[in-house]
This record gives structure tokens, C-alpha cells and sequence, in this order.
């Protein structure tokens, strides 16, 4: 059997769109993306990514990482395509498959809010875990003994 963990992370229901984060008051991302364009192709023709602001990062994203681990994600971060924020979602995994999620209390990316209500909706059995969108590297461990819980779960006991 298969199941799905989400880590600080979204679980939208078919046709949500990805700017859920817009409806958190536990978010604050909206307020920290600057706007880029890249090349699509051959020629002019731009589309639009964001990235986090580089000062705000350590705030929206690693507030409880070290500013200089924090420097160094956000000096790294990978744009994200502005379909994301517009795309509409599929069918969602959770429906047919059994879910767990690690909440993030501090989580001022996608929001604290957002990601808890998303995981209460899918059924998922989750934690809360204090700490920022980047949980899984401020609270490994934390993270590590949800994903155990959730193998276990879906192992067949006969192994």
C-alpha cells in the first residue's frame, strides 16, 4: 500500500487554485516575492517567476534556522513559475490514499492555518511540529518519526 506525507505543505482539493497561501493570516509570502522573468524560448517571449526576497527569506521561509544557514537558502532558492499561483489542481491523492502531514507552527510561508486545515480536510493524520516552512531541516527528527508512523502504517504486518 502507498500513502502520502505532507511536510509544511499543501493538500488542495480538485479545482483549488495555488494561491490558497493568499487566504492564510498566517502567511506572509505574498507580501516577500519579487518578480523575474525568463526566457521561454527563442526570440523575446518571457513568462514570470517569483522568488523570495533574499532579506525577507530568513523570516518568511527559516525563521528558526541560523541567519547564515538561512543566507545561504535564500542566496540559493529556486524561482517558482507564476502558473503555480494560477494552476488549478487535479484530482487530489489523498482522496483514495491514506495521508499524514507535519504542521509547521511557525510556518509563515504557506501558513500554520492553511496547511492544518487542508491536512483536517484530506483525513491526514498529522503533527504539529514548532517551526518554519523548512521544517524538515530546523526538526528532522520530528519529520523522520511522522514518515516511520506512516510506513508502518501502510507495511503489511507480515514482513
Amino acid at each position: 500500500m502507498v500513502g502520502l506525507v505532507y511536510v509544511a505543505a499543501f493538500a488542495p482539493d480538485q479545482g483549488e487554485v495555488g494561491e490558497v497561501a493568499a487566504s492564510s493570516k498566517d502567511s506572509v509570502l505574498m507580501t516577500a516575492l519579487v518578480q523575474r522573468g525568463y526566457p521561454t524560448g527563442p526570440g523575446t517571449e518571457t513568462a514570470t517567476e517569483f522568488l523570495v526576497d533574499p532579506a525577507r527569506f530568513g523570516e518568511v521561509f527559516a525563521a528558526d534556522l541560523p541567519a547564515e544557514q538561512a543566507a545561504v537558502m535564500a542566496a540559493t532558492q529556486r524561482p517558482v513559475a507564476a502558473a503555480a499561483f494560477s494552476d488549478v489542481s487535479g484530482p487530489p491523492a489523498w482522496k483514495s490514499l491514506p495521508s499524514w502531514a507535519v504542521v509547521a507552527t511557525g510556518d509563515k510561508a504557506a501558513g500554520s492555518d492553511v496547511v492544518r486545515s487542508m491536512a483536517q480536510r484530506a483525513g491526514a493524520g498529522s503533527v504539529e511540529v514548532e517551526g518554519s516552512h523548512v521544517v524538515m531541516v530546523s526538526q528532522p527528527q520530528a519529520v523522520v518519526d511522522l514518515i516511520v508512523t506512516a510506513a508502518r502504517a501502510v507495511t503489511p504486518s507480515d514482513r
